[in-house]
């Protein structure tokens, strides 16, 4: 199995695993025609928790959430396409403030496509380092393991001499 593919369920011999980069991104498993979710919802769609909600809120890292008419905060599928995004730039090891940055650029809105382009191209390059880096430490440990697979062969081998 390669990095690419997925871990979800056995690996079969000469079975075809989708690659998980070529199917489109998963959509969060929102109820039909629902735009408004409350805090606790989406903390269960995202994984995320409250207190990790709040705190984006307060770092800028999310707009400004609407409010119910009782003040609680009431997030739109737009808010769960946003922390969907976050998620990934997480994934990147992007630091926070980097995407506090991102998000202020997005609202400053389309004269900040240059900026946006290069912040997440500094991004990438990071990323595909990373991926060299772990490709290197794969080979390694498949060295390892072909080795000691070899070893407990050959010891087998000349136990039945």
């Amino acid at each position: 199995m390669t990095v690419m593919q997925t871990t979800a369920g056995p690996v079969r011999p000469n079975a075809t695993t989708p690659d998980i980069c070529a199917a489109p991104p998963r959509r969060h498993p929102r109820p039909d025609g629902q735009d408004r979710y409350t805090i606790s919802e989406v903390a269960a769609f995202t994984g995320l928790t409250a207190h990790t909600l709040r705190w984006y809120e307060r770092i800028g890292l999310m707009s400004t959430i609407d409010r119910s008419h009782t003040g609680q905060r009431r997030y739109s599928n737009r808010d769960l396409d946003w922390l969907d995004f976050v998620g990934k730039l997480r994934m990147t090891g992007m630091p926070v403030a980097d995407m506090v940055r991102y998000a202020e650029l997005v609202r400053e809105g389309e004269s900040t496509y240059l900026d946006r382009r290069e912040l997440l191209e500094s991004t990438r390059r990071d990323v595909l380092t990373r991926i060299a880096e772990l490709q290197d430490t794969l080979a390694v440990l498949d060295r390892k393991i072909s080795f000691y697979g070899d070893a407990g062969r050959t010891r087998d081998g000349e136990g039945t001499r």
